[in-house]
């Protein structure tokens, strides 16, 4: 994946988040209330949205530095680290489904791997 194709996997994942946030707040604010997940759901969305500038931020730095090719995976590693990660809070929010808590700590695996991806393409050159 290019810088400009990382930036609109970014705005997206931004809109997204942006988009999710508010429904917690306002059409979900009972439900979450309810099962006593407000602070899981509202972490999901945190580490959602900051992963969604770290990704935007990786697409303007490989459209600088197109030859340090780590950046591409790093950005795909934190996409996935979202999906993962948050996704599971916001499902394990909703649901009460528990065992969503074994699954989130492999993304935050994918967001570690993702942040080192991008010190060893730094690194590198």
């Amino acid at each position: 994946m290019r810088g400009k194709g990382i930036i609109q996997l970014a705005a997206v994942l931004g809109a997204i988040a942006v988009g999710i946030g508010a429904f917690g707040a306002h059409g979900l604010k009972d439900i979450l209330a309810e099962t006593g997940r407000v602070e899981t759901f509202e972490t999901g969305v945190k580490y959602h949205f900051y992963h969604s500038i770290a990704i935007f931020l990786i697409g303007i730095l490989a459209i600088v530095k197109p030859e340090w090719k780590k950046l591409s995976l790093a950005a795909l590693l934190m996409a996935i680290g979202i999906l993962i990660f948050s996704g599971s809070l916001y499902v394990l929010s909703l649901t009460g489904i528990t065992w969503l808590g074994a699954v989130t700590p492999l993304g935050g695996v994918a967001f570690i791997a993702g942040w080192i991806l991008v010190v060893l393409a730094v690194s590198k050159n």
